[in-house]
């Protein structure tokens, strides 16, 4: 599924904070739309959001896109959802907004590297670029960039540590299989006899 990000509708930040396999997660919304996922640093964020748009994000637990957001957030650590059906409006450059729209098309359970990326938007010498895109995504998960390694297949460049990518890497993994070079995913899968 391809995830259509737009912009967001008001400078008005709302925000609430959701338990999650990795801790606490901090979801933004204009009202509209998710603007952010977070896994760390919270208080850092929120003062960057109110210097942004120069007013203070608003606490809201009873939006409901934080709370479809939560049910589709849990439904991915659990294993039974591989993509997710929310309306986006991450802030960024034209081109920034590219590459978090390409990450949207990696599927559940794989991983690209930067170059491969930078080639799908048809910029392939942009492999930097991308990767500075990559680190500058404000909807982590939901728009997958720990999907993207390096060259080399080393686990680099996530905003929120090594460790958080490797087991969002995990987790996907431990619902796929390879099979003659194509990788498949199950959920919910139960042997019948």
């Amino acid at each position: 599924m391809t995830t259509e990000m737009t912009r967001p509708t008001t400078d008005t930040v709302r925000y609430t904070v959701i338990d999650s396999t990795l801790g606490p997660i901090l979801l933004t919304s204009d009202g509209a739309h998710l603007t952010g996922l977070y896994l760390d640093d919270f208080d850092t964020v929120l003062e960057r959001l109110e210097a942004k748009v120069g007013v203070a994000p608003v606490l809201d637990d009873d939006l409901t896109l934080f709370a479809t957001a939560d049910k589709q957030l849990g439904e991915y650590f659990s294993g039974t959802r591989t993509d997710f059906d929310l309306p986006l409006a991450p802030t960024g450059t034209e081109f920034q907004r590219t590459v978090w729209q390409a990450l949207t098309t990696i599927p559940y359970g794989t991983t690209a590297g930067y170059g491969e990326l930078a080639a799908w938007i048809d910029r392939p010498t942009a492999a930097r670029a991308v990767g500075a895109a990559n680190g500058r995504n404000p909807i982590s998960i939901i728009v997958p960039c720990h999907r993207v390694i390096g060259a080399n297949g080393a686990l680099t460049g996530y905003a929120w540590g090594e460790e958080k990518k490797r087991t969002l890497l995990d987790l996907e993994a431990s619902h796929c299989v390879r099979f003659s070079g194509t990788w498949r995913c199950f959920f919910n899968f139960s042997w019948q006899y």
